[in-house]
């Protein structure tokens, strides 16, 4: 190797890993604006669309790290009660109506919650944006008149996850996920999601709505409304505990 070509390979690889370090410290700054560093409390609304009917729950969402998450259905009556837990890798779900409660195993996470567009994965956090995937800056691009980091991410060889690969929009001055787009194993593109109607809520400047969109059904959609969040609230691990998962309010 001549002395210029090495001189030319030290310059070229310290920057390559300055823009993955770069890219993946973004990513961490937005995720965690939005799920709070280190827990949350959240109430929300959901409204599943499809082109011959619409459907909407309400539930409450407790989460602890990427260990841990609770969800509790609110509304409406005929779904009141159930739950769903996460404990590291474990995960349950409560059906009061039937005295059940089922373990959820790793192949029913690509599966759609409730119903809709958003599924079992996204309710229980079970990957991670930040340490599943390896991210890459892709550019700038503007989004909704903000001009956003344009990430993309692929899913590293050992991690369980639902997406091949996602490609991110992230605004540059508040680090919002604005955008995202999620793709198969093969690089298929299944759904988009939009972020919209920023509010502060909590001290912090968030996407309250989330529109999901899938690519290859027309007329569906799934809206996510953040009615209340809470960020690093005080939360006992024995929170997310299979008894309090069917006697949580």
């Amino acid at each position: 190797m001549t002395k210029k070509l090495l001189t030319l390979l030290l310059l070229i690889y310290p920057c390559l890993s300055l823009a993955a370090q770069d890219a993946a410290e973004i990513v961490k700054r937005a995720n965690d604006k939005i799920n709070g560093e280190k827990s949350s409390y959240s109430e929300m609304k959901m409204t599943i669309v499809r082109p011959d009917w619409e459907r909407t729950l309400e539930f409450k969402n407790w989460t602890k790290g990427r260990e841990y998450a609770l969800t509790l259905i609110t509304a409406p009556a005929r779904d009141r009660g159930q739950s769903f837990l996460k404990r590291g890798s474990e995960m349950w779900s409560w059906n009061p109506t039937i005295s059940r409660m089922i373990k959820l195993p790793p192949s029913m996470m690509s599966q759609g919650w409730m119903g809709s567009d958003y599924t079992n994965d996204d309710i229980l956090n079970e990957s991670s944006v930040v340490d599943d995937y390896i991210h890459e800056l892709a550019g700038e691009e503007e989004i909704e008149g903000r001009l956003c980091y344009r990430i993309k991410m692929t899913a590293k060889e050992d991690a369980a996850v639902v997406w091949g690969h996602q490609v991110r929009w992230i605004d540059k001055d508040d680090y919002l996920f604005m955008k995202a787009e999620l793709y198969d194993e093969d690089g298929y593109l299944v759904r988009t999601e939009l972020g919209k109607n920023l509010k502060i809520m909590d001290g912090r400047l968030i996407p309250t709505i989330l529109e999901i969109i899938p690519e290859d059904e027309e007329g569906h959609k799934t809206v996510v409304e953040i009615e209340k969040i809470e960020f690093n609230i005080p939360v006992e691990d024995d929170f997310f505990s299979q008894q309090n998962l069917k006697r949580v309010r």
